[in-house]
This record gives structure tokens, C-alpha cells and sequence, in this order.
């Protein structure tokens, strides 16, 4: 399997990239949704470390794919209609837009409630707003409705990919998934 993308599949550096961002934002999208009905103690505080830092881990993996996806071109589009392709590209771009919003929005809600932010205990980052409890409320709302966008966006980008797979039977799905080779000749 080759590190860069070919004519008819994804390397394994842009697959990489891949799973490890849509494994960050599960765990993250779980772990965010539980902590907040913790009651306040020292686990919840970790719990709460623990999920910057991932976000922040994930901010750093889409800065990286970007550079990898700037480098390394897409594969050219499965045949398709117009609109599909036309859709599979915006929501690729909200999604590239969402992943890059989430970790900013967190840590701008971070910063407004005066909290530091450490990357898993090994260094501090800078806040990106002073102390504002009022506009951190806002910030919060903005970051869980980013949350709930990008989950609405992701079910769109799986279920278009199972659909690829399992009603067209082509290589949508097929080219990014690990350790999986496209079929030569897809069923129409």
C-alpha cells in the first residue's frame, strides 16, 4: 500500500489522518457528552483535562492533514452525478470546517472561563480571550451546537458512504478504508 494516493485509492498517510480524526471525535464526542452531568470532583477535572487535550490533539492532526492534503492530491471523484459530487464536496468542506471550529470553540470557552489549558500535563498553551463569564456561556452554547452540527454532518458522511457501498457497490468507501483495495471493475 503506498504513502500517497493514486489514481483510484487513498494512501495510507491521508487513510491515517482519517481515522485517527473521526476516532478523536468519537471518543472526544462521547467523553464531552458525559463529563458534563459529573458531579464536581478530582475525576471530573481530569475528565475535563483529558478532553482538551484530546480536542487540542485532534486541532493538531487536522492542521497536519491539511498540509498532507495540499501535498498529497485527492484521488479523482468516483463516477457519479453531478449533485452527489457537488454535495460530497460541501460536506467535505463543512466537515474540514467543523473539525477546525470545534477545538477553537473549546479553547476560546476555555480561555473566557480563566481556566489553563495544558496539552496531557506536558505544556501550557495561551489563552485566546481574557476572563469573561458572561460571554463564556455564549461560547459553551457555541461549541455544543458546533458539536451537534458536526454530528448531523458526520451521519450524512457515513450513511452517503454506506450507501456508495452496499446499494452502488463502488469504491467510494473502499478507497479509504485500512488495509482494503479497490475492485477493479465495481458493479454498476
Amino acid at each position: 500500500m503506498s504513502l500517497r494516493s493514486d489514481k483510484r485509492q487513498w494512501g495510507s498517510i491521508a487513510k491515517l489522518f482519517h481515522w485517527l480524526v473521526a476516532l478523536g471525535i468519537l471518543v472526544n464526542g462521547v467523553w464531552g457528552l458525559l463529563m458534563t452531568d459529573m458531579s464536581p470532583s478530582m475525576s471530573k477535572i481530569s475528565i475535563y483535562a483529558l478532553h482538551k487535550s484530546i480536542g487540542l490533539t485532534i486541532l493538531a492532526l487536522f492542521f497536519l492533514r491539511l498540509a498532507w492534503r495540499l501535498y498529497d492530491r485527492a484521488p479523482p471523484d468516483e463516477p457519479a452525478p453531478l449533485w452527489q459530487r457537488v454535495a460530497a464536496h460541501a460536506t467535505h468542506a463543512l466537515l474540514y470546517g467543523l473539525i477546525l471550529a470545534m477545538p477553537l470553540s473549546g479553547w476560546w470557552y476555555n480561555s473566557l472561563h480563566g481556566f489553563p489549558l495544558q496539552w496531557f500535563k506536558l505544556f501550557n498553551l495561551p489563552a485566546l480571550a481574557g476572563k469573561n463569564e458572561e460571554l463564556a456561556h455564549t461560547a459553551h452554547a457555541i461549541h455544543e451546537y458546533l458539536f451537534y452540527l458536526l454530528l448531523l454532518v458526520l451521519i450524512a458522511h457515513v450513511g452517503a458512504a454506506l450507501k456508495h457501498h452496499f446499494f452502488d457497490k463502488d469504491n467510494v468507501l473502499r478507497r479509504m478504508l485500512p488495509f482494503t483495495r479497490t475492485r477493479r471493475n465495481p458493479s454498476p
